[in-house]
């Protein structure tokens, strides 16, 4: 495996206009996503998917909808994986989630790889119509809300 000193994920998050539809990107790690996975599911043997063999699609839409919390208008969506792209060591996740046309209060909660390190950042960019957002969640805050109106 290899390691490295950041501990870092990407994501975006970008609602569609006029419709029902976000965009969700996200970019982390594959060794770091192994090393997470295996403490939310220690049935699998993660072993198996070193250093680049594809991680089960299943496991990884379980992964997430567990881990990233994505809540509109106070109600909390399921995200579905679209694809998965595996290369250099680096895990590309292309997913969507379906809303309402006309979001006002978006909540973001990302717990990916925050019980695995201390100093974890999900750095996230929230795009929905004119409104633009970067935010850091980490372990000590995995959470943000934001008024879209």
């Amino acid at each position: 495996m290899v390691f490295h000193p950041v501990h870092v994920t990407m994501t975006s998050i970008d609602h569609v206009p006029d419709t029902d539809s976000l965009k969700v990107f996200m970019r982390m790690y594959y060794d770091d996503f192994l090393r997470d996975y295996k403490l939310f599911d220690d049935e699998v043997n993660v072993e198996d998917y070193v250093p680049n063999k594809p991680f089960p699609e299943d496991l990884i839409s379980k992964y997430l909808n567990e881990k990233v919390h994505i809540i509109i208008n106070n109600k909390e969506l399921t995200g579905k994986l679209l694809n998965v792209t595996l290369a250099d060591n680096e895990l590309s996740l292309n997913l969507l989630y379906r809303t309402t046309r006309n979001p006002e209060v978006i909540t973001v909660r990302n717990m990916v790889m925050t019980d695995l390190y201390s100093d974890m950042a999900n750095m996230t960019i929230i795009r929905f119509n004119n409104f633009e957002e970067g935010i850091k969640l980490t372990s000590d805050k995995p959470e943000e809300t934001f008024e879209l109106k």
